[in-house]
Formats: C-alpha cells, structure tokens, sequence
C-alpha cells in the first residue's frame, strides 16, 4: 500500500540525506532509526514515506516539496547534512522550500545534544513549515536522532493541529506531548 492509499492514517516523510548510503557504500541507519522512534512514540497509525536522496540542494529541495505537496505529509523529518562541511546543505534546503521557519525547535535541539557531546555547537538543524507540513532536520547519527527527537517531540502533536494536520496519538509512557487544555 502507498501512501495515497493511506486515508486516515497521518502520513510521515522520512528523509535521509547522504552521499554515501545514496550510492549504497553503506546501509542507511539513520532512516530506520527515526522509524523505530515514531514507533516507540505513536499510538495512532501512521505510514512512512521514505526518501534517500545525495547531498545535493536542489534533490533535497526536490524531495522535501514532493513529501510536503504530493504525498502531503503532515510531518517530515529529515536526517543528514546538518554540520559544518561543505556539502552540508539539509537547513540551506529546507529554508528554500519553508514558508516559516520554527528556530526553537534547532535551539533545543542543540541544547539537548550539549548534554552529550561538547560539537553539538557545529551541529545546524532546524525547522520549517512549508504550507501544512513541519519540517524537521536531525543529525544523522541514529544515537542523536533519538536524543534530538526525546527533546522536540512532545510539542510536534500540537504543532501539526495547528497546521489543521492529522490528530498524533502517542504512548504518554514513552513521550509525554503538550497540548493545551481548552
């Protein structure tokens, strides 16, 4: 089954952005890590749309438009490209194809990391909003995406009803999300 196949399931991007595992030098890790951490997290369906794209602007451009505009993903995460070195490029693309930017979620993010390694200050993900769709970048090391995701998921539910997305259920024994009483 497909995604436009998936009616009342919450459709989620995953996209990994690397050279390496693009040309199958190696198996991407980074991906099924961010989907064994939704895993652990939602209690509503859900239903990947994975993309593995080079470490190239105008594919990563390319591939966050279609998960955002085709396949209409509520959330996309995104995993590689966020350092220092010159073909990291992950925040440069997502900042093209976002209407808004969300700077807190990076912050946190950041902060979170600094409790574990002191190069967490190189590290330049961020988050966007391209129409309904929450963009977020992660590290590509599968240990931080989980770290990065502990910190920032618990106010992701509540962004996506805002963006009028679909309604996120998840395990209060894994992450306890905000949403404001009415």
């Amino acid at each position: 089954m497909n995604c436009k196949e998936m009616k009342m399931t919450a459709k989620i991007g995953i996209l990994t952005v690397s050279d390496r595992a693009s040309r199958g030098q190696y198996d991407d890790l980074s991906g099924p890590a961010i989907t064994d951490t939704l895993n652990d997290y939602l209690s509503s369906p859900w239903q990947a749309c994975y993309r593995l794209v080079e470490d190239e602007q105008h594919l990563i451009e390319a591939a966050l438009c279609e998960l955002a505009d085709q396949e209409q993903c509520a959330l996309i995460i995104t995993t590689g490209g966020t350092g220092p070195a010159k073909r990291d490029i992950t925040p440069e693309a997502t900042e093209a194809v976002c209407d808004k930017m969300m700077p807190g979620f990076g912050e946190l993010m950041r902060t979170e990391s600094l409790k574990y390694v002191p190069t967490a200050i190189l590290s330049r993900q961020t988050a966007g909003i391209r129409d309904r769709s929450l963009i977020i970048n992660l590290p590509g090391k599968p240990k931080a995406i989980r770290q990065c995701l502990d910190a920032v998921f618990p106010a992701v539910p509540y962004c996506i009803d805002l963006l009028e997305g679909p309604y996120l259920e998840c395990d209060e024994s894994v992450v306890q999300v905000f949403r404001p009483k009415s």
